[in-house]
């Protein structure tokens, strides 16, 4: 994302219109020297994430899921076999108890069903029932499109460029905190 794509900008995101670039302005303005260059990608990542969230993500709330939710049950069909709620709690970011309450709910709906493991009581595996699997199927192609339209005003190759940025600080990020990489 170059000054050359057709957006104004001397590499300071305080030349956007945007809610940070705003904040950005207010901070350099009560104190000039403050370096606010991290705050232009931390500030609009969290921004963007928090927008996200409050669109609910259609496709899914007419689904009468939440992204946590559909989460557990994407994580399920993506990875093609069952998982027990530990594994699942880390390919997802959330805690086990989140995982649990999900998981009881999910089960509730008849998405998904568990199975203690003959060896270890305390072990329990968990597996998409046929309904789950025929709503992540129904539900991931629209949500794919509804994203496609949350990106729409975004280039194919800002896209990339976004893409490929937005991966390389994950990997940093994960690497700092010791979370597993793919």
């Amino acid at each position: 994302m170059t000054a050359g794509n057709g957006r104004a900008g001397t590499g300071s995101g305080a030349a956007l219109g945007d809610t940070v670039a705003k904040v950005v302005r207010q901070w350099q303005t009560v104190h000039p020297g403050l370096d606010t260059a991290p705050m232009e990608i931390i500030g609009r990542v969290n921004r963007c994430a928090a927008l996200l969230q409050q669109a609910e993500d259609a496709p899914l709330r007419h689904a009468g899921l939440t992204r946590p939710e559909f989460d557990v049950l994407g994580t399920l069909r993506r990875t093609g076999h069952e998982l027990t709620p530990s594994e699942i709690a880390r390919e997802t970011f959330a805690s086990g108890a989140a995982v649990t309450k999900r998981l009881k709910l999910l089960t509730e709906r008849g998405l998904v069903e568990r199975r203690g493991d003959s060896r270890d009581r305390r072990v329990a595996h968990v597996r998409l029932t046929d309904t789950g699997r025929d709503l992540v199927d129904s539900v991931m192609p629209e949500q794919l499109a509804y994203e496609e339209s949350v990106l729409s005003g975004v280039g194919t190759g800002d896209r990339r460029e976004l893409a490929v940025l937005l991966g390389e600080l994950l990997i940093q990020l994960e690497g700092r905190l010791g979370l597993p990489r793919a």
